[in-house]
């Protein structure tokens, strides 16, 4: 029987069962973050109508989400590697149980966004935690850990608007967040009883010591940083808030500045230039991302608009690119065990520059089953790099800074869905027909060919 322990780091995980229960345990965790990113798009028509708004405020429940969950996961990876990994992650449980107890009874949509964030808090700090534990602890056929995990939060996007459509249905908008608590309450007694001990931490107990370590000044110009360049990114296709993105670039070079001369960083600007391998892999999650949720946002109007489907056809029709990441990702992890993760990412590459082509055989009159081959070609894709990229995560970035490097390969795919909406701005603002679609082929064609140039330079096999 197969033995994972990393004893000298205060671990005992003794053999197969464990590492499964291990596993699943943060599964749990892990697939909060992406489900309460989907069931909420389904609820936002009856969110308009009970809190009176109109589409642009009703869909700040969504960039608000996704907004914190980019400045929260590198923050709390930081205090993971910091503080203990299990206690963050705990902690993470317990923020989303308290945001999903009390967001049905929001007395106004402005508390509601409130307790949205913590809710963003909490399952930003569950990620980055769970895949410290992960990367620490199971030592061996880690590309097959991962693809197991990618299966749950593959599946809770991929799923998460249907069910979401159910609760609505029968529950109205507060069985959205209502739903949270099974996986709450078992992930967190599956949490107690199976994830190991963190380790003793020796440093000065002094507050003033504690916030020099934790680096506030450059979390908090991290958060500017993201804050205002995101911000001038969603104006760019309308009207560009250009003093935003002065803001942006004078806050990010403000922020390279102090992290270059604190102690201890809480974004290590050098770990960039030093490992010139992990801040390639971060691109390429962000260019994957793009690529991925320009089709992912941009598919359901068009074939609502142009091909005039209804919610329903195209909910289905969707699967196909969603779904194709959950039956995938176990196939991925063996290929990666076996064979390192730059072949599965190639063929990536190649599935999103073939599927985007596609786009120009599409027309008016295309075929639903043409469209579902044209669909499926780039679903597969998803399987390929969730897995394929996590494990290059996991190979180029050193273990003492894990939550952090977890915690930014999620903001980069926040960056990359901000940056999707942009693209689909560009093409599908002003005219959306056949020939916008052809345009934003042709681009995410371009993309796919950047993403097998980069996944061919990617490190060869080296799994440990």
């Amino acid at each position: 029987m197969e033995l994972e322990t990393e004893r000298r780091e205060g671990t005992d995980l003794p053999a197969l069962p464990r590492r499964n229960l291990l596993l699943f345990t943060v599964a749990l965790g892990v697939l909060l973050n992406p489900l309460n990113s989907s069931l909420v798009a389904v609820a936002l028509a009856r969110l308009e109508h009970a809190f009176g708004l109109d589409f642009a405020a009703a869909s700040w429940l969504i960039s608000a989400y996704y907004l914190a969950s980019a400045i929260a996961q590198p923050v709390m990876g930081k205090l993971a590697d910091l503080f203990g990994r299990k206690k963050v992650f705990l902690s993470g449980l317990i923020l989303v149980a308290v945001s999903s107890a009390t967001a049905p009874f929001a007395p106004s949509y402005g508390w509601l966004i409130v307790f949205r964030l913590i809710q963003s808090f909490g399952s930003g700090a569950i990620y980055p935690a769970g895949m410290g534990i992960v990367r620490h602890v199971i030592t061996e056929r880690q590309s097959q850990a991962l693809a197991f995990l990618s299966v749950f939060s593959s599946g809770a996007a991929a799923f998460g608007p249907s069910i979401g459509g159910v609760l609505v249905h029968y529950g109205d908008w507060p069985a959205i967040f209502w739903v949270n608590f099974p996986f709450v309450i078992v992930g967190f007694g599956m949490a107690l009883a199976v994830l190991p001990k963190d380790k003793p931490r020796k440093r000065a107990g002094a507050l003033p010591d504690w916030l020099r370590y934790l680096d506030v000044p450059g979390v908090v110009l991290f958060a500017g940083t993201i804050v205002t360049g995101l911000l001038f990114l969603l104006s760019v296709t309308d009207h560009p808030i250009w003093g935003a993105g002065i803001l942006a670039i004078a806050a990010g070079a403000l922020l390279v500045a102090v992290e270059l001369r604190v102690a201890t960083p809480f974004l290590d600007v050098r770990m960039f230039r030093r490992n010139l391998s992990l801040t390639w892999v971060l691109v390429q999650f962000v260019t994957v991302n793009v690529i991925f949720y320009s089709i992912f946002f941009g598919m359901p109007t068009y074939l609502q608009e142009a091909r005039g489907l209804n919610a329903q056809e195209t909910g289905l029709l969707m699967l196909a690119v969603a779904g194709f990441g959950v039956i995938v990702a176990p196939l991925t992890g063996r290929w990666v065990a076996k064979g390192g993760v730059r072949p599965p990412l190639v063929l990536a590459g190649i599935c999103m520059t073939a599927g985007s082509a596609l786009f120009w055989t599409l027309h008016s009159a295309s075929s639903i089953a043409w469209l579902v081959f044209c669909l499926s070609v780039l679903g597969v894709s998803n399987g390929f790099n969730n897995v394929g990229l996590q494990t290059a995560l996991f190979q180029v970035a050193p273990k003492e800074v894990i939550g952090v490097a977890s915690g930014l390969f999620q903001t980069s795919r926040y960056m990359g869905t901000i940056l999707s909406t942009v693209l689909l701005g560009l093409f599908f603002g002003h005219q959306l027909d056949t020939a916008s679609l052809h345009k934003l082929g042709t681009v995410l064609a371009m993309l796919g060919m950047a993403v097998i140039w980069m996944s061919w330079r990617l490190p060869g096999r080296s799994e440990g």
